[in-house]
Order: C-alpha cells, then structure tokens, then sequence
C-alpha cells in the first residue's frame, strides 16, 4: 500500500515540497503535497480516531475544510451534486460481485450500455459474460460492474415471450400487459424473468424494467429477496432520483437492509457525482459496520478522480488504515487516473506495484495502459502492449480483437485493422463489428466502416441505438451530414426509439457540419418531443463551440439549460464559459460570485482567465483614470 500511495501522488516520491498559491481575486488558497499523505494545509494528525487536513487561510470560504476520519469521508466543499453524466447509465440488474472490464473516460464521449452479444437467430449469445467491449466502454459500465449489479447471462437460452410482451407495452401499461399474459394462462418462471429485466436494461429501458418489478411485487408473482430490492432501488435512482431512491429504502424490510442495498446506493450516487450523498452513504456503511472490502473505497477512487485528483491519496491513506487491500479494480482506477492527468511515469509506478502484489495483469488492465499511450502520443509503448494482447488473442481467445481493432485504428495503422479484422470476418460477434467500424472511422475509411455496418443491418433483426450511434459518429467525424440524416430516418423505420445517445450523435453531426444553431435546435426539440434528459456531453458540446465564437448569448442559455437538467457546474465548465466572454473582449460581471455560489476553486489558470474578464480589476493607471 505505501508503494501504491507514492505512486498516486505527483512529486513525492521526488522528497519535494510542492507550495502553490491559487489565486481568486485577492484571496491566496495556498495548498501543497508534503510527507505521504497529498492533503491541505500544513499539519496532517494522524490517530486512532481520525486524520485531519485542515486548509489555511479558508476563512473567507464556509464550510470548506476536508476531514477525514478512519470512520469515514467528508468533504464540505463541492458538497452539492456537481454531476458530469458524461456517458448515459448502464443498467444493474442481479447483483454479482464481479470485476469490471475497464477503460478511460474522459476521451469517450459516446456512450456505451455493454449490451451482451447478439445473434440473429435470438438476441443472446452465449459468448464470455465479462467480455469488454469495442473499447469504447465508460466509465459508468466499469462502476456497475464493480458494483456487483451486473447481471450474469443466463446459461441456457431462455424464452423472450415476456420480454417481447413489456417490450411491445405502450407507455405506462406494463401492469395490464403482464395481467393479461398471466390470465391467459402463461407460467412465469423465475428464470424468464431475469432473462426479461437483463434485456431491459441492456437497452436501457429502465421505465419499463421499474415498472415490472413494480408489479412482481404488487402482484406477488415472486418472493423478493435483498437483491431484487436493491435492483428497484436502482432503477428509482436512475428513472427518477437519489432522494427517490433513499426513501424507497425505508420501505425495504429491515432484513433485507444490507451491504447490497447500500453498495447499490452508493454507485449511483457515485454515477451523479454527488460528493455529499456518497460520502454520506460511505459513513453510513461504516456505521452499521459492514464488512469493509475493497468495494466502498473503490467508488470513492472513481468519484474524486473525477471531481479532485487530490484526494485520492486520502482514500489510499485510509484503506491502508482500515487494513483494506487494494483489489485489481482499485489498481485499474489508479492507472485511469494517473493516464488521464498525462502522468505516464506515474501511472507506469502504479502498473509495477500491482504487478508487485501479485495480480495478475489481464487483458482490460493492458487495454487501458495501451489507450494511455496512444492518447499521450507513445507509439512504441503503445504498439509493445498490444503485441502482448495479440499473444493472448493468439491462444484461440478472440476477445482481444475488440480491443485491438480500435486502438490500431487510433494509430492509424491500416494493415494491422485489416489483418485483425480478417480473424473476424467470417463469423463476427456484433461488437467486433461495432469495433471494426470505430477502427475504420478512426482511419477515415467510411466505405468500409458502411459496409461492416451494412452486414450488421442485415445479419441481426434488432439493433440498439449504440449501434446506430456508432455508425452516426463516423458520419459525425467526416463531417457527412446528409448520410447521417440518413441513417437517422433507417433507425427511426427500424423501430429503434429515439434516445439521448442518438441526440448526442446528430449534435456532433451538426456541430462537425458547421451547424452549430441546428444542432442547438435540434436537442432542443428532440428533449421535448422524448421527454427525456440529454446527456452532459452534448450540452457540452454546444457551449464549446460557442465559446469559441464569443457567442455569450448561447454560451449561456447552454449553461442555464445543462443546470436546469440537473447538471451541476465544476471549473472546468466554468472555464469554458469565461473562455467565451474572453473571446467576445466582454466583462463577466458578477462571474466570481457565482463560482462562488457553486463552491467552486479556480485553479491558476481559471484564475487568470477570470481576471481578464474582470470589469473591476485594477491596472497600472486605474488610479490616474479614476
């Protein structure tokens, strides 16, 4: 463990002290990484009791103190939700403690449900359950996965017939539907109905799947144990809301209140980024002293790797103490997070210690290290790594080649697509089809990447919308916006339902096009006439390309509207709104008194920009003007 903290902290291991001063307006937040623990201020108490990092000169900032204590987490600054839903949900379903498949994040903007594999006679396949994907996964699969919500595929081939019957239910009347289905006479086997709720959440329909389970308890069709309410539970969280979904838990018999309950809780609050909720849940499970594995710790990693890198050490500090040993998804976070801070070096530290420990390096783990390198531009790193994943796929397993057949394409390396593609060809598994085309698309190759999609059109009955979408963004990178509308009309005759991945496609199609206002337009649209929440992403994108305009207007009609969804703003979402009052040479008036509203910490480089835009800041004559 302390080897894996030196690894997780930037410089330490370098015995510097690092002091950096950010500045807001006149106040200095100074903060700095010192001894082993990367925390604020200048003391650090360690106990048996608690482990405090106290912020000096924070006194003109409430409640912004970070406290860490053996019993628990908390965090009061940023305790609101500050929610970055930069990838749709994947469902849970029958909880397993499984270990995800995992992948960076940040460059995914396209989201992936992990749909299991299909086959044109049926819709499943019996093909590995923790098979990965064409190496677009996000990061809230690899969350649901490590919380044991992943559902394992049945090992026999079971009846569709009461999937087909919710499926084809109109809106709300999933109850009548199943009523009738019953009274006809139909035997409803435990077995169907795992099979029934697994595709419902691989396609995401989680009304549906809430109103099922729903109705198996109204109905008294099945017996619920704790794992069944904690499925309910998290299709509240995901239908409706976290505040939903804690009340529902206290109508869960108190025998069935256990670890899952809560691990299923804190997941999606985690999946929200709501930092006061999670911490909240963490202490709580603390309290009612559950068996502390790696599990609880694990999504702390995933929550602060995306809203503050800083702490991460903290939550390390703090497994060490409670003698928790890191598991392989602790070490795959840890990769992510050095991968995504451009901290190669480190992140190489964080590989040898894992190796160090004895796990055993499996292909997700080297897909990561190899995405990293590609994405910090190391070709040769990144062509060593999936020559060993090819040895692996040499040995007659032939998951790798949906890794492979992306990241050859990242690197444009043509003949390596096509000779990996060509172990496929004959008999493809559909998500080495949605593999092949992201490889294609990455090499600009749209004839090929059609006429892989064609094929999938014509060999499986039902597609998703992540199948369509994956085609749209090849469309959406060649900037084709005629055959992108195209294939949005083939979906729609399909009877594939419109949804916020699809929406996110056609905005990227419109906004690559030059069709910024279109695409604005368009979600605006498709979000009343759907009812449904667009992703983060494609609110994202908008206020981008305006920003870069200097278009202020829209820059902020996009903000109000990513708020008004239920996103929360972070810096960096603040950055790219200042960035347009920049562009447009326009004061931001009252700019620091909404960061501040929001509890949100410039860094120097969103210092800087704040105060170009600052209509108060004094220059060099301010006092000769005056």
């Amino acid at each position: 463990m302390w080897a894996l903290r030196r690894a997780s902290t930037p410089l330490r291991n370098q015995g510097y002290k690092v002091r950096t001063s950010y500045v807001f307006g006149k106040l200095e937040v100074p903060f700095f990484w010192e001894g082993n623990v990367a925390g604020f201020g200048t003391t650090t108490a360690l106990s048996d009791r608690f482990i405090s990092f106290e912020r000096n000169n924070l006194a003109t900032w409430p409640s912004a103190g970070v406290y860490i204590s053996s019993h628990g987490l908390s965090t009061q600054a940023g305790a609101e939700n500050s929610g970055e839903e930069d990838n749709v949900k994947d469902g849970f379903s029958e909880l397993d403690e499984t270990l995800p498949s995992t992948s960076p994040l940040e460059d995914r903007k396209a989201a992936d449900d992990n749909e299991e594999e299909l086959t044109s006679g049926s819709e499943i396949d019996d093909d590995d359950d923790n098979a990965v994907d064409d190496g677009t996964q996000n990061e809230l699969y690899l969350l649901e996965r490590e919380t044991g919500l992943a559902e394992k595929k049945s090992t026999k081939r079971g009846s569709f017939e009461l999937f087909n019957v919710i499926w084809k239910a109109p809106g709300l009347s999933v109850a009548s539907a199943l009523d009738k289905w019953v009274s006809d006479g139909k035997v409803l086997r435990r077995a169907d109905i795992s099979l029934a709720m697994l595709n419902l959440r691989k396609r995401r329909m989680f009304g549906k799947a809430l109103q099922f389970s729903e109705w198996l308890e109204a109905s008294g069709q099945m017996e619920f144990n704790e794992r069944n309410y904690a499925s309910r539970l998290d299709l509240i969280a995901k239908v409706q809301d976290l505040r939903k979904a804690e009340s529902y838990i206290a109508k869960i018999p108190q025998s069935f209140q256990g670890e899952v309950i809560y691990r299923t809780l804190l997941a999606n609050c985690v999946i929200a980024s709501n930092v006061k909720k999670a911490e909240g849940v963490f202490n709580k499970m603390k309290d009612l002293e559950f068996p502390m594995t790696p599990f609880p710790y694990n999504q702390m990693l995933i929550l602060y790797k995306r809203i503050d890198k800083r702490k991460i050490a903290d939550v390390l500090l703090l497994m060490e103490k409670d003698n928790v040993k890191p598991s392989l998804f602790t070490y795959k976070v840890l990769i992510d997070a050095k991968g995504l801070s451009n901290d190669i070096s480190g992140m190489e530290q964080v590989f040898d210690s894992m190796k160090a420990e004895g796990i055993e390096v499996d292909v997700d783990t080297l897909s990561l290290l190899a995405e990293h390198y590609v994405s910090g531009g190391l070709k040769d790193k990144a062509k060593a790594i999936l020559k060993e994943i090819e040895e692996i796929n040499s040995k007659g397993s032939r998951r790798p080649c949906r890794i492979l057949l992306p990241l050859y394409g990242k690197l444009q390396m043509e003949d390596d697509v096509r000779r990996v593609w060509k172990i496929c060809e004959e008999n493809p598994r559909i998500e080495e089809c949605m593999a092949a085309i992201i490889a294609w698309g990455k090499l600009r190759n749209v004839q090929e990447a059609e006429k892989v999609f064609d094929r999938v059109v014509k060999t499986w009955k039902k597609l998703s919308t992540r199948h369509y979408s994956t085609m749209m963004y090849v469309y959406g990178d060649n900037k084709m916006l005629t055959k992108g509308k195209e294939l949005v009309n083939q979906m729609a005759e399909s009877g594939c339902p419109m949804d916020p991945l699809i929406c996110d496609a056609v905005v990227k199609l419109y906004v690559e096009a030059g069709e910024v206002e279109k695409a604005d337009s368009f979600l605006v649209k498709a979000a009343k006439k759907y009812r449904m929440k667009p992703l983060f992403i494609s609110y994202r994108t908008l206020m981008d390309h305006y920003a870069k305009r200097g278009d202020v207007h829209n820059a902020e009609k996009i903000f109000d509207k990513m708020i008004q969804s239920g996103y929360l703003p972070r810096f960096s979402h603040f950055g790219t709104l200042i960035q347009a009052y920049v562009n447009a040479k326009t004061p931001a008036y009252g700019m620091r008194d909404r960061m501040m509203a929001r509890m949100v910490f410039p860094n120097k480089a969103l210092a800087g920009q704040l105060a170009k835009v600052d209509a108060f800041r004094e220059t060099a004559v301010s006092d000769l003007l005056d």
